[in-house]
């Protein structure tokens, strides 16, 4: 008796029992959206950064000329300055206030599910509406900070707040905290959530003061979120595009220009797509520093959870 080859149906259930086949099944609609929408665009924009191509032109291939340009550029340089200002303060000031703010709302505090919920409001807020919000608050005529402030008697004539180039970083970098607390404040909760209760006890036990259990307990076991959720913290506020085109558009005197506005405001209105795609390119390294950083934080979990690191 002659035994029949397996059916074209039975080969296909049997590929599909392989957990690795139907983890690329999976994987491969949201693969192929990533290959389309994001992997083209940074190809085509890095290559468009070596040729001098212009709006309604395609351009040649020039080189490294367009990154020559943006080095020797004042413009290029202090946007530069700029996005290393905004991103380094406005991450730190956005860590401290979330870490406070997560450590506040992991005790047992009445209404603790309402405060989780107000709390995530300006995150949700499209971006736009929390700039027009910033915009008319900051207005050198109207502004309702410079109101209550002059009835208090703390100041004695408006602030010019985004008329005066440091006035207008302070006060871009407050509205970029504003907008991010939250969603380091959230992820940081539910990196609390997930540390047993039995160790603080047991510190406590031994004689550990409130501080000590955070530095000892709480801090190194939240180390692994704390580096990723700050990579992506950094890696939006360095991306940041909506809130500063919005509030400033780059004034005054580019005070406020991010390699992200100015490389749109390059490309777009200047039509220099060549010189704008250069500098977006520009932005590369330190994303990827950013990438490096959330690499090692993960590789610090290992080792705490007793794996080897690699």
């Amino acid at each position: 008796m002659t035994t029949q080859p397996p059916g074209l149906t039975a080969r296909i259930a049997r590929q599909l029992d392989n957990r690795n086949v139907l983890g690329f099944l999976f994987m491969a609609p949201a693969g192929i959206l990533l290959v389309l929408f994001l992997t083209y665009p940074l190809v085509l924009g890095t290559w468009l950064g070596f040729t001098d191509a212009k709006v309604g032109r395609a351009g040649v291939f020039v080189g490294l000329d367009n990154f020559a340009y943006l080095v020797t550029d004042p413009v290029a340089q202090i946007s530069l300055f700029n996005t290393l200002v905004y991103t380094s303060i406005a991450s730190v000031l956005k860590f401290g206030l979330g870490l406070w703010l997560a450590l506040l709302l992991n005790r047992n505090l009445p209404f603790k599910s309402f405060f989780r919920a107000v709390i995530l409001l300006p995150y949700i807020v499209p971006t736009a509406l929390s700039a027009i919000a910033f915009w008319w608050l900051y207005d050198a005529q109207f502004s309702v900070l410079s109101w209550a402030l002059t009835r208090l008697g703390w100041i004695d004539r408006y602030i010019d707040f985004l008329g005066d180039p440091w006035n207008a970083r302070w006060s871009t970098i407050a509205a970029n905290v504003w907008r991010g607390v939250p969603f380091v404040a959230i992820c940081l909760l539910a990196g609390l959530q997930t540390i047993s209760p039995s160790l603080h006890e047991a510190a406590a036990l031994d004689g550990a003061t409130a501080f000590q259990r955070f530095r000892y307990v709480t801090l190194p076991l939240l180390t692994p979120i704390i580096a990723v959720v700050m990579t992506f913290s950094v890696l939006f506020t360095f991306t940041d595009f909506q809130l500063i085109y919005v509030l400033t558009r780059g004034g005054p005197l580019n005070a406020t220009h991010l390699m992200a506005t100015l490389s749109f405001q390059r490309a777009i209105p200047g039509g220099s797509l060549g010189e704008g795609a250069a500098l977006a390119t520009l932005m590369i390294p330190f994303l990827l520093a950013a990438i490096l950083f959330s690499y090692f934080g993960l590789q610090r979990r290992a080792w705490q959870q007793g794996g080897k690191d690699v």
